[in-house]
C-alpha cells in the first residue's frame, strides 16, 4: 500500500519514481538510478545521505532530468549500497563514481557532489579531470591534509556513531545564524539518522577520510569549470570563501538563508537557487 501512495505522490509531482539498479565496483555492489535523457549528469550525496533523501525529495533528481541524464548513486556504506565495516573499503568511494561511469558507458558527464560528495568530488577533479565537462559543489570544500588533532576527532566521531550519536556530523552542520542545537535535539536527530542507518558502516568511513584528501598545488591546477553554491547559514562558508582564493578557476554562488542539511526546511539542496545554479552552469557547457 505505501508503494502505492509513493507512485501516486510521484506521477502527481511529475516524475516516475527512480528506478534501483545495481553493479559491481571492484566487489561492492553498488544501487544507482537512471533517469531522463540528454547529456549526463551524476549526483554524489553526502555523508549520511541516499539517493532518495538527498536528490529525490529536494526535487534536484527530477528537476535535472527534464533534459538531461540523470545518474544517482548511493554511496557505499549508505541507502541500498554494500555497507562494508572495514575503513579500507571506503578508500574507494571516488572509484565507485568512475566505475558507474564506465559500466554505463559514459565517457564525459557533468557532476554535482552535496557535503560529503562535494569533496568526492575534488577529489575526482584531480585525479579523473578527462571524465567530467562540469562540477558543482554544493556546501563543500576539499579536504585539505590531516593532523593528528584532526584524526583523533574523526575517531571520537566514529566511536559515537557506534554507538548511534552523530553529534560531531549535527554540530558541524548546524545552521550558523541559529542557536546551537541542544543535547536533546541532537540525540532526538541521531536517532533518526540511526534508524535507518549502518552505524559501523557510518564509522569506517569516519575513519577512512584519508583517501579524500587533496593538495592545495592539486586544486589549483584543476581546469574543469567548476561552480561552488553555499548557503550563507551554512558553517561551510569561510572554507568555500578560502578555496577560491587557492582555485583561482572556482565561480561562487551564496544562496542567501540557505542552511546545509539537507532534512532543514532551509536547507541548500531544497533552496530553488540552487537547482537553477546547477541547470544555468552545465547548461552553459553543454
Amino acid at each position: 500500500m505505501l508503494r502505492i501512495v509513493l507512485v501516486i505522490l510521484c506521477l502527481a509531482a511529475g516524475a516516475a519514481p527512480a528506478q534501483d539498479r545495481y553493479f559491481d565496483s571492484a566487489g561492492a555492489r553498488i544501487r544507482y538510478v537512471d533517469e531522463g535523457r540528454g547529456p549526463a549528469v551524476v549526483l554524489i550525496h553526502g555523508f549520511t545521505g541516499t539517493i532518495e533523501r538527498s536528490w529525490v525529495n529536494t526535487g534536484v533528481l527530477p528537476g535535472l532530468a527534464r533534459d538531461y541524464r540523470v545518474v544517482a548513486i548511493d554511496l557505499r556504506g549508505h541507502g541500498h549500497s554494500d555497507k562494508p565495516h572495514d575503513a579500507a573499503a571506503y578508500d574507494e568511494l571516488g572509484e565507485d563514481v568512475i566505475r558507474l561511469l564506465d559500466h554505463l558507458r559514459i565517457e564525459h558527464a557533468h557532476a554535482v557532489g552535496y557535503s560529503l560528495g562535494g569533496i568526492i568530488l575534488a577529489r575526482l577533479l584531480v585525479a579523473h579531470p578527462q571524465r567530467f565537462r562540469s562540477a558543482v559543489l554544493g556546501g563543500a570544500a576539499y579536504r585539505r591534509s590531516r593532523g593528528a588533532d584532526s584524526d583523533r576527532a574523526a575517531e571520537e566521531a566514529a566511536r559515537e556513531i557506534e554507538a548511534g550519536l552523530y553529534r560531531a556530523l549535527i554540530v558541524s552542520t548546524a545552521p550558523t545564524d541559529e542557536p546551537p542545537p541542544s543535547e536533546e535535539a541532537i540525540r532526538a536527530r541521531s536517532r533518526e539518522i540511526a534508524a535507518s542507518a549502518d552505524v559501523k558502516a557510518h564509522a569506517a568511513l569516519m575513519r577512512a577520510r584519508r583517501a579524500l584528501l587533496v593538495s592545495d598545488a592539486e586544486i589549483a591546477r584543476v581546469r574543469v569549470p567548476s561552480l561552488a553554491v553555499v548557503g550563507s547559514a551554512d558553517p561551510a562558508l569561510p572554507r568555500i570563501q578560502a578555496m577560491k582564493k587557492r582555485w583561482p578557476g572556482l565561480e561562487v554562488q551564496v544562496v542567501q538563508g540557505a542552511a546545509h542539511p539537507t532534512v532543514h526546511e532551509r536547507g541548500l539542496a531544497r533552496h530553488p537557487e540552487f537547482l537553477a545554479a546547477i541547470r544555468r552552469h552545465i547548461g552553459s557547457r553543454r
